[in-house]
């Protein structure tokens, strides 16, 4: 028996209004065996970004041949292409605008295809809410099989948005800075802990300090081992350097947003 097909979800739409669950019963009505799954539709409204960051490190946590449609979408109805994009082991289905560019950065072969083959959409498209009318089936007719090649034609010009990175002044100086904030207030940055094991190499000695405002905030190994509610860092589950307060909230309560530079010094 073939097992069912994936489709996970993630949007700005949030849990109020019926969006998320129309998108659902859109799909179920052309493939009532599909296993929908939400990653999160609390991404902050238009925040492409967020939306790019949040797949990034979800994405691989699923089957190969999972199906994800990722809708933050501020040029609806506009010339904003929509597009499948196609790796190895995964699809990707949303709009052209730069919300794949992770996806784009971290494999070396992919295609990107412009879905414009109308019949696998909704016989009535809205200029408002393409999460239905176009996504939501394109996503579930290919969960039925349809070849890729059916839903329009290849394209090498798709969006990729600048994503930053940390950058090295020195040798033992590493500066990045914050690009996302969970729901707890802990603020996780663009230096991977894999980027600091390259550069201190086997050296038993080696070790690394993590500075924000000019002052330390202390590595731990989890969040219950400080002491006080200062300042402490952490790498967590993705591997990242992550800033966290204990029992409290990083960001409000330091005013740390999105874009605070963060730096590694390697000793």
């Amino acid at each position: 028996m073939e097992p069912s097909p994936i489709i996970t979800l993630t949007t700005d739409f949030g849990y109020k209004d019926p969006f998320v669950g129309i998108m659902k019963g859109v799909i179920l009505n052309i493939n009532p065996f599909a296993n929908i799954i939400d990653i999160t539709h609390g991404i902050s409204p238009q925040n492409i970004m967020e939306a790019a960051f949040t797949i990034e490190t979800s994405f691989a946590s699923f089957p190969s041949k999972t199906i994800h449609v990722v809708v933050v979408d501020p040029g609806v109805g506009s010339v904003r292409r929509p597009i499948l994009v196609i790796t190895y082991n995964y699809y990707f289905v949303g709009p052209d605008n730069g919300i794949f560019s992770q996806i784009y950065n971290l494999n070396e072969s992919l295609n990107v295809i412009h879905l414009t083959a109308e019949h696998y959409f909704m016989p009535r498209i809205s200029s408002t809410f393409h999460g239905r009318d176009i996504f939501a089936p394109a996503s579930a007719w290919l969960s039925k099989g349809i070849n890729v090649s059916n839903f329009g034609d290849p394209i090498d010009d798709y969006v990729n948005i600048p994503i930053p990175v940390p950058v090295m002044p020195t040798k033992n100086i590493i500066e990045g800075e914050v690009i996302y904030i969970d729901r707890f207030g802990n603020v996780m940055t663009n230096i991977k802990t894999q980027k600091i094991d390259e550069l201190l190499g086997s050296k038993p000695e080696g070790k690394f300090r993590v500075i924000v405002r000019g002052s330390e905030a202390p590595l731990k190994n989890y969040y219950s081992e400080a002491a006080d509610n200062r300042l402490y860092s952490l790498i967590n589950s993705f591997g990242y350097i992550e800033l966290f307060v204990k029992k409290g909230n990083a960001s409000s309560d330091f005013g740390i947003a999105v874009g605070e530079k963060v730096g590694v010094i390697l000793t």
